[in-house]
């Protein structure tokens, strides 16, 4: 088993100079489309825009060089901007750097003890509720940027954030919301006739939108709020290292935030590699991208970068532009640090009406919504997993509605597989030498799993006990826990006390191996224990008197 093994060591094989021009080529037109996004995604955190900006090189890199996927772009994701905003607002800047650092430790420890399979486990349910209640939180939170409101500080808290866009609804900027519907409207309208266009479309639509919109504001000298307004622009360079505080008092404080800044990042990055695995027919190593993910996140916020993560719509981007190996992802990277050297002055005019458009744009795309128009199709439990993660995403917090999800989810399952779980007596007709026998001997036969939330079929069985031997047919039987154990030797123990004696049948595989540990093999006699059940009734119908 390799370690550390990097996708990159394995796609240099073979390297070739028609490879490198696809991967430069495709890098350039990612790093293009990921400048807005970057930086609107920082904004909608409550962070300054360069924060995403050194994000997406620094972390983007990282991710391409050591990252278990080919193709797979890294960088600030809109799923962490609810999370990123409210740990600002609660916990504080340097408290946020701090939970980044963290949570790359938490990413490097699952993928270094391979719970990167682990991930995918997670209900379907589960995912898409949280994804689209973030969706729907990502456009809430671009609601004032949107119609220009006059709004110093918007909360956290969902009723809260409504309560003071309601408040401040009389505050609307006519101009900032013909840029946003303007720029919305373009983006809409690119997506729709996109094929159409030819080689044209391949041009990002929201680099076009966005630098639209900065042309109409610079020459038109508009009054809403912009980058150079609001941040005094982007500084023109990379930040210097900066040694952030750490204690141990600090970090019980943020353990749960970075915990849950871990879970989410190796869950978008791991279903982006997915997605991703899909489109080039390859197999991605989710253990190597967990751990190039921790390393990401730890050594980014030294540099006052965010929480960053696998990008789907980046990564699609990266794909359908040709790139093949990580060099794409790393040119991606080079071409944002290029653009931030030489044309960061240009930014400061961006407006900031025309960013939150585009957001709006990626929350809707983001988000799964015929799924909703399908639950009819499903069962009431799916619908109910779904929809309790939807809300309380958005209303309360999305700790809380991952933890309700799986819950509801692991409940679900347990009652599924328990139902799954029966025994039933034998049918005389396939053994009329037990018609003679009746109620002296009972055989049945045990179905599906014996787990702790199907013992109550060893208690029934208790209750239907013959007064010599008691054959039980556990051929069927495909796993036994513990606690199904404990029940079994329970039973044993009810036998052995009515002096009724106990033939186990056609143990086999982890049903044997778990009586044997359990040391159930030890507790019955040799003349108890048979490969089938015709050997078992045999020997009990010969016994009996």
């Amino acid at each position: 088993m390799r370690f550390f093994h990097p996708k990159l060591l394995d796609s240099l094989k073979g390297y070739n100079g028609a490879l490198l021009s696809k991967d430069i080529l495709a890098g350039i037109t990612v790093g293009v489309v990921a400048l807005p996004l970057a930086m609107a995604f920082a904004i909608a955190s409550g962070l300054k825009p360069e924060a995403g900006i050194f994000t997406a090189i620094i972390a983007g890199g990282f991710i391409s060089i050591l990252g278990g996927s080919r193709v797979q772009i890294g960088g600030p994701a809109g799923a962490f901007i609810v999370i990123v905003y409210g740990i600002v607002e609660h916990y504080g800047l340097a408290n946020l750097l701090l939970a980044t650092v963290m949570s790359g430790i938490f990413l490097f420890l699952m993928g270094l003890f391979r719970l990167g399979t682990l991930i995918r486990f997670i209900p379907v349910a589960v995912i898409i509720g949280f994804t689209n209640g973030i969706a729907v939180l990502i456009g809430l939170s671009q609601v004032k940027e949107f119609f220009g409101l006059q709004i110093t500080k918007m909360p956290a808290e969902f009723f809260q954030a409504v309560q003071t866009l309601y408040a401040a609804a009389d505050t609307i900027n006519p101009i900032a919301l013909m840029l946003s519907i303007g720029t919305l409207t373009f983006l809409i309208v690119w997506r729709v006739f996109q094929k159409q266009l030819g080689y044209l479309k391949h041009l990002p639509g929201t680099v076009i939108a966005m630098a639209t919109a900065t042309i109409v504001t610079s020459v038109l000298n508009l009054p809403v709020d912009t980058i150079g307004s609001r941040f005094g622009g982007i500084p023109s360079g990379l930040p210097s290292f900066e040694w952030i505080p750490i204690s141990w008092g600090t970090a019980q404080f943020v353990i749960a935030p970075a915990i849950t800044l871990a879970l989410l990042g190796a869950i978008e990055s791991l279903l982006c590699a997915r997605i991703a695995d899909g489109l080039i027919h390859d197999r991605h190593d989710s253990n190597q991208e967990l751990m190039a993910q921790g390393v990401a996140n730890v050594v980014t916020p030294f540099f006052g970068g965010m929480p960053a993560t696998g990008t789907i719509a980046r990564t699609v981007t990266n794909i359908q532009s040709g790139g093949s190996t990580p060099i794409a992802g790393v040119v991606h990277s080079a071409t944002l640090l290029v653009i931030i050297l030489f044309g960061a002055p240009l930014a400061k005019n961006i407006p900031l009406a025309s960013l939150a458009a585009i957001l709006m744009f990626v929350a809707w795309n983001m988000g799964e919504w015929r799924k909703f128009a399908d639950l009819k199709q499903f069962r009431l439990p799916y619908r109910l997993t779904m929809l309790s993660v939807f809300v309380l995403t958005i209303v309360l917090d999305l700790t809380i509605a991952i933890q309700v999800g799986l819950l509801l989810a692991f409940v679900t399952f347990i009652y599924r597989i328990s139902s799954l779980s029966r025994y039933e007596p034998v049918n005389l007709a396939d053994f009329p030498e037990l018609k003679q026998h009746q109620g002296r001997i009972a055989v049945f036969r045990i179905y599906g799993a014996i787990f702790f939330g199907a013992v109550k079929i060893l208690e029934n069985i208790e209750n239907e006990l013959p007064s010599q031997v008691l054959i039980l047919e556990l051929k069927n039987v495909i796993y036994i826990d513990v606690s199904g154990m404990d029940a079994v030797l329970e039973l044993e123990t009810v036998c052995k006390n009515r002096n009724i004696k106990l033939i186990i049948c056609g143990l086999a595989h982890q049903p044997y191996e778990m009586a044997t540990r359990a040391g159930l093999l030890e507790r019955l006699p040799v003349d108890c224990i048979y490969p089938d059940l015709q050997q078992g009734t045999a020997r009990a119908i010969s016994q009996s008197h």
